[in-house]
């Protein structure tokens, strides 16, 4: 496999310097597969994915440390998470001058090998991306896929590896990553504000999806959500500078035309069932929302268009039954929706939504799916600069929560609080304005006494954000739990 801008020998030794990172560690196993000899290095703090490489023979140092990078190495990739400036070793790489690149481009360069698929949004790719792999998997198509997190069904991990001619992946718009990706399909979920570091307006964050977009060669196709307004609003751009030429534009959800559209959405006994205008039989899913809804379909409509690349005539039977199979059987992903399980009568859930608009799709679909349960949300907000843009929408997003507890916000390294103004209870306040029942806890971990005098027998507690209140979630639900009666 000839990959640019990665090594062409057989066996090269490639070193990753943070290499426990989510997509990190999942590039190395990717990359082993390849046939590189791959090691690396990053903190001692254990991490999910220390357990896969252990199970993988991947070596890693748990320190930076400028000795230990390979002599020999004719790759070093990093994570955008350390410069030169923090880490050593990546400082020492840049002074010995070896071939360096940032994850986001190996990984752009590892999929200019495939006939690649790039799955984009600012909400949903990540469930979007695993639910392309079981559905792939169920069809049988020669394929790897690499998702944002990791997946039950990929056996815990954020890889999945059937074959070498089709690579599937979640690419990222923050700071433009998903630039570097060779996508000859994308499925566009979702394009709003976010990012505000980076993005101040949507005006900005929409033009990099249009530049995204414009990566695709003539006969590429665009899989976009007509449910969303600024995913169409790109699909429309795109369609009109094509002119007419080959590249197809193919929509997908409730509003949408063609095969794609979703004729009807029930929900009873924690289960949805959809019927898609064009194909015969009902899709069931076991994870709630009608925004999972519309992922299971996006992820269709790719999964098709990759059957009819390895087959014009299209699906066989048992290709379509296996994806259906795959998709009714598929439970979600690491803190996507994560049931932890339950815990005298109450329903522990995790979920990464930090985005108002995840936080009210995700809520209104767990009360569609559980709505016996009385829904008491943990929420710990992520950025300045994302909760101060998003203020209102964020003070309205709870509404179906019947008791919310907020904590202080989640900083980032790349922001100073002293300069937005704002901090939790600045949030606490304007959704106070709209909802009675709601806490204010700074530390996550503080909250332990006042949730478990509040929590009793049927309730669903969920922790939402991409902080560290997941935590909080954790000691109630391994803790000696004792709920109100």
């Amino acid at each position: 496999m000839n990959v640019t801008d990665l090594p062409s020998r057989k066996g090269a030794r490639i070193y990753c310097i943070g290499i426990k990172g989510t997509g990190m560690s999942a590039l190395a196993e990717l990359l082993q597969h390849a046939g590189f000899q791959v090691s690396g290095s990053d903190q001692g703090e254990v991490f999910y994915t220390d357990a896969i490489l252990h199970a993988l023979g991947i070596p890693y140092f748990e320190s930076f440390d400028p000795l230990q990078v390979p002599e020999d190495a004719e790759l070093v990739i990093y994570s955008a998470a350390y410069s030169p400036q923090t880490n050593p070793e990546l400082a020492e790489v840049q002074r010995r001058g070896f071939p360096l690149l940032k994850y986001t481009d190996a990984l752009g360069a590892y999929s200019a090998g495939f006939d690649a698929s790039g799955i984009a949004g600012v909400h949903g790719k990540t469930t979007t991306t695993a639910m392309t792999g079981v559905l792939i998997r169920g069809a049988g198509l020669p394929a790897q896929i690499l998702a944002g997190s990791a997946v039950t069904a990929f056996g815990g991990r954020s890889t999945l590896t059937l074959g070498n001619t089709y690579f599937v992946a979640e690419t990222c718009e923050y700071r433009r990553h998903f630039l570097a990706f060779h996508p000859r399909r994308i499925v566009l979920t979702s394009v709003e504000p976010d990012h505000q570091d980076y993005y101040p307006s949507y005006e900005s964050i929409r033009d990099a999806f249009l530049e995204y977009g414009r990566k695709l060669p003539p006969s590429g196709q665009l899989i976009y959500c007509a449910d969303d307004p600024g995913a169409t609003e790109v699909a429309k751009i795109l369609e009109q500078e094509a002119g007419g030429r080959e590249k197809r534009f193919i929509p997908y959800g409730f509003t949408a035309s063609g095969p794609f559209r979703i004729q009807s959405y029930h929900v009873a006994h924690e289960q949805a069932q959809m019927v898609l205008s064009g194909f015969p039989d009902p899709l069931v899913l076991r994870i709630p929302g009608r925004h999972s809804a519309l992922n299971a379909v996006g992820a269709l409509a790719l999964t098709d268009a990759l059957v009819k690349t390895e087959e014009p005539r299209g699906w066989q039977q048992e290709q379509w039954e296996g994806a259906r199979r795959g998709l009714a059987a598929f439970s979600g992903s690491k803190r996507r929706s994560e049931i932890l399980g339950e815990r005298g009568g109450i329903l522990f859930m995790d979920d990464y939504g930090h985005h108002p608009t995840a936080v009210r799709s995700t809520l209104a679909g767990l009360k569609d799916f559980y709505p016996q349960r009385r829904l008491v949300v943990s929420f710990m907000s992520h950025t300045y600069t994302r909760t101060a843009s998003l203020l209102d929408e964020f003070a309205r997003c709870f509404e179906q929560a019947a008791i919310t507890v907020l904590h202080k916000i989640y900083p980032s390294a790349r922001e100073a609080a002293a300069s937005f103004g704002i901090n939790g209870e600045t949030l606490f306040a304007r959704v106070k304005a709209h909802q009675d029942a709601v806490y204010y806890v700074s530390e996550p971990l503080d909250a332990v006494g006042l949730l478990r005098s509040i929590l009793r027998p049927g309730d669903l507690f969920i922790t939402m954000g991409a902080g560290d209140n997941w935590k909080l979630g954790q000691a109630l639900f391994t803790g000696a739990l004792e709920v109100s009666p």
